[in-house]
């Protein structure tokens, strides 16, 4: 979804190929590199040795594996630990320049012989997932893209409180929601803040920021922040002046006398998916061009200046999928990362995408109301609000990014 196929990358040799030949394992040679087929034709596998690297053909993916990655990655006893599953070989002592001495391909399997006599073997199956070319071909995190009308034609079930606590299974149904959509519901949750704490640490640590560990939201401005009062706030993705933006927001409403205060989510990456499909040099730009964004607060007893550093969206180089936004226009410090040459550009592709993310077809409006908890994803997921009236307290919380996965992978799910 998020892959932008780099043609260079994929390019084969720009020399004429050479015949096909039937296999010859045994010592590498010194002739000009050939292709050797493995299987009966149409060949599913065939190999192809260069001065530095393997080239191997399996199925419709055209791998390129360098020797010295080939042997730091070998998965026998010596070299690897199968039970902690961690590395046992010293990467620093592999030769740079090594070689295989022997190549050949048996049924699923690749064996090299080094020079001295060490075998390493790869299923090629290992290796169609493993390589830099299989992994251009697969997403890390799988998600469904919603705007408003996506997300409700889904029906996605909140949780109910108890069998969230109580059971696995209401445990995995909640984070598989919260993995595929970025947001989540829990219903039935008394509306106090040590209730809302236990529903948090549930999944994950709570962590501690400058607004302590868990916390209550109300227009009284007790902390230098727009977020502390009554008025609107335009969506955007909470502490994008951390270094690491927190990973998951908990937001429960426990009273609201008044009017208005509805929750306005907008899924970034979707909004970001359209800019990618109309314009993709708005998108290259706001991936590849990094800001400040930064808290300055002196109020009462709090004095913070903080500065978080990074592009709007964070992709991964290999397959252009994007893991992370910063999307906050109140916190955005002075553009002075940027050339001449370029900022005018990049104020193109910002507004490209505050024109996705305003987009009134792209807005999912909430009214939270007690005992109804929501969990957000804040790398993906921007929140905002309409304007209220009278008295509205929130309490909420930010929990640890790597703990929420690692539940959700220790119930099966993929994260």
């Amino acid at each position: 979804m998020w892959c932008q196929r780099l043609a260079w990358l994929l390019r084969g040799s720009t020399g004429r190929r050479r015949p096909w030949l039937p296999q010859a394992p045994g010592p590498v040679p010194a002739a000009p590199a050939r292709w050797h087929p493995t299987a009966p034709e149409p060949p599913r596998c065939a190999w192809q040795l260069h001065p530095d690297h393997l080239e191997l053909r399996y199925g419709s993916t055209l791998m390129r594996l360098d020797f010295v990655w080939l042997r730091d990655h070998c998965r026998s006893a010596s070299c690897y630990n199968a039970k902690t599953k961690q590395r046992s070989l010293d990467t620093a002592s592999v030769d740079l320049a090594i070689r295989p001495q022997a190549v050949r391909v048996d049924g699923s399997t690749l064996f090299l012989t080094w020079p001295d006599g060490h075998v390493t073997r790869y299923g090629l199956e290992w290796l169609l997932k493993n390589s830099y070319e299989g992994q251009k071909q697969q997403v890390m995190h799988p998600r469904i893209l919603w705007n408003a009308e996506i997300y409700q034609q889904a029906q996605v079930p909140s949780v109910d409180c108890r069998r969230f606590l109580e059971t696995d299974e209401g445990l995995k149904e909640f984070l598989q929601n919260f993995l595929l959509y970025g947001i989540a519901f829990v219903e039935n949750v008394t509306p106090t803040k040590e209730d809302t704490e236990i529903l948090a640490e549930r999944v994950s640590i709570i962590r501690e920021t400058i607004y302590g560990r868990m916390w209550y939201l109300t227009s009284d401005f007790s902390r230098g922040d727009t977020a502390y009062t009554k008025l609107a706030l335009d969506r955007h993705t909470d502490t994008t002046y951390f270094l690491e933006p927190c990973g998951i927001q908990v937001l429960h409403c426990l009273k609201h006398e008044g009017t208005g205060g509805r929750t306005l989510l907008v899924d970034g990456f979707h909004a970001a998916e359209q800019v990618l499909r109309r314009a993709p040099e708005h998108f290259e730009l706001l991936a590849r061009v990094p800001l400040k964004h930064e808290y300055v607060e002196s109020v009462g007893g709090c004095h913070n200046h903080m500065i978080g550093v990074g592009p709007v969206l964070n992709v991964y180089p290999w397959n252009n999928e994007l893991y992370l936004i910063r999307y906050n226009n109140y916190d955005r410090a002075v553009i002075n990362t940027v050339p001449h040459d370029v900022v005018r550009r990049w104020y193109h592709a910002h507004r490209a995408l505050t024109a996705e993310l305003r987009r009134p077809d792209n807005e999912l409006w909430v009214k939270l109301q007690p005992g109804k908890a929501l969990f957000v994803d804040n790398w993906r997921v921007l929140h905002g609000r309409e304007a209220f009236t009278g008295y509205r307290q929130l309490c909420g919380c930010y929990l640890t990014r790597d703990d929420v996965l690692n539940t959700a992978r220790l119930l099966g799910l993929q994260a």
